[in-house]
């Protein structure tokens, strides 16, 4: 294939998964606006809240995320037995997960006031995940159907489900949290009510979707799912779990970047998510080309097509490092008009809270360029089933070097807020350099090993 194919197909598969990321993301954020206009401390805690839930998610997320390549690699081989297999042994390993973490959910505050938050937003936030906690279990299985769609390049129902979902938590929200057609106020805890019946609808759509829809009925999913296939749950294990540790490692740095905010103040703390949100939001565009990097990839080692898997990485990567100049430019103009929409005018700590978004919004630009580098590679290196390496790359680069960067900057020396987002920025340039250069060597041992065959 040509470049120009490339783009082509890179796009075709990316488009949709960078649209259901977006989606995904606008989800956060309905959330985030509709607390911000609700009040700054309801807003708070739920970046706390939020925070350990999708650390806890992303970490249960690599068994889903290892199901894409094996399967995107099977389905190139259109082997529908080992598609299966892999799949069920995802949703096997997610239910597991969920009911090892919902205890750490639901007993959050004690772990909240050990991290020195106000007391306040520690039992607000715990208040938020003895709900939210339940609705794991469905978010993950979501994301295991996801990847399962994914490798099969059916991508199209991904972004309708999530668009609907967008739409079903705004209305949602707007009814729980503000009391709205004759429901009580609720708060914070109508925010996770709106979450978990969110996630709930999207897996009763994926899966009616892959039940009903004839040509994926022959890979049969859900017969017979009670049933272990141990050689395959060994095989979805061994790959899922340093891809989970690498998402907790990242995850990390960034959760406890909320908690260091926190000891500054709640009203910094509140400028963080919002900022945070809004750099959320631009990544999902590089999260969705890396997943079409990843299932490019998976296809391409499933064909034994090295010069394919080449010129595709180099593809994806061009597309992510185009929309790093557009947003590094948008954060740098309108940094104010972005972290306005977050606050309602009548706020008294309005003036204040976007001045410290504007400030971390110019820091955000710095790690746009990284950011997008490291989760490419890491995409890439999934899709030729590389984990370990990345794995303790991420380990090294955001809890030797990110977190501790955060505190002496922030903290010890005093830099607030920016201080603390400049050691997000350090962590995250050392994750890019050895996960691209972990992937160049592979990709380059293997064009050597693919030209001597």
């Amino acid at each position: 294939m040509t470049y120009p194919q490339h783009i082509r197909a890179v796009l075709t598969l990316g488009l949709p998964l960078i649209g259901s990321q977006l989606a995904l993301f606008a989800i956060g954020l309905a959330d985030t606006i509709m607390l911000g206009w609700y009040g700054v401390e309801p807003l708070a805690a739920s970046v706390l809240a939020t925070s350990l839930f999708f650390l806890l998610f992303l970490m249960g997320a690599g068994f889903a995320f290892a199901v894409m390549p094996m399967a995107a690699e099977a389905a190139s081989r259109d082997d529908i037995v080992r598609t299966r297999r892999v799949t069920r042994m995802g949703l096997w390993l997610s239910v597991i997960f969920s009911a090892a973490a919902l205890p750490i959910m639901f007993w959050s505050n004690a772990l909240y006031l050990i991290l020195g938050q106000e007391p306040r937003l520690a039992e607000l936030a715990q208040s938020y995940l003895r709900i939210a906690g339940f609705g794991l279990i469905p978010a993950l299985l979501v994301t295991v159907l996801r990847s399962f769609l994914s490798a099969l390049e059916r991508t199209q129902i991904i972004l309708w489900i999530t668009l609907l979902a967008v739409v079903t938590n705004a209305c949602l929200n707007w009814v729980f949290i503000f009391g709205n057609l004759g429901f009580p106020e609720l708060g914070i805890r109508g925010a996770a009510i709106a979450s978990v019946a969110t996630q709930t609808q999207s897996l009763l759509l994926s899966v009616a979707y892959i039940v009903f829809l004839k040509p994926l009925q022959v890979y049969a999913l859900f017969q017979r799912i009670w049933r272990p296939d141990w050689v395959a749950f060994g095989e979805v294990f061994r790959l899922g779990w340093p891809i989970g540790l690498t998402n907790l490692a990242e995850t990390t740095m960034f959760t406890v970047s909320a908690i260091f905010v926190g000891l500054i103040g709640t009203i910094p703390l509140a400028a963080h998510g919002i900022a945070l949100q809004i750099a959320s939001g631009t990544f999902m565009v590089h999260v969705g080309l890396s997943q079409a990097a990843t299932i490019r990839a998976g296809r391409a080692l499933g064909r034994g097509d090295v010069p394919g898997l080449g010129r595709g990485a180099r593809t994806a990567f061009g597309l992510s490092m185009v929309f790093v100049a557009v947003t590094v430019l948008v954060f740098l103009l309108v940094p104010e008009l972005l972290v306005s929409g977050f606050i309602a005018p009548e706020e008294a700590a309005r003036t204040e809270i976007i001045a410290i978004g504007v400030t971390l919004l110019a820091v955000a630009a710095l790690f746009q360029l990284v950011d997008a580098v490291q989760v490419m590679a890491l995409g890439m290196l999934r899709g030729i089933q590389d984990t370990r390496m990345p794995m303790i790359y991420a380990t090294i680069s955001y809890w030797v070097v990110g977190i501790p960067s955060s505190y002496v900057i922030g903290i010890h020396l005093n830099f607030g807020p920016v201080g603390v987002w400049l050691g997000l920025v350090i962590g995250l340039a050392l994750a890019a350099v050895l996960i691209w250069a972990r992937f160049l060597n592979l990709l380059r041992a293997m064009e050597i090993k693919a030209s001597a065959a």
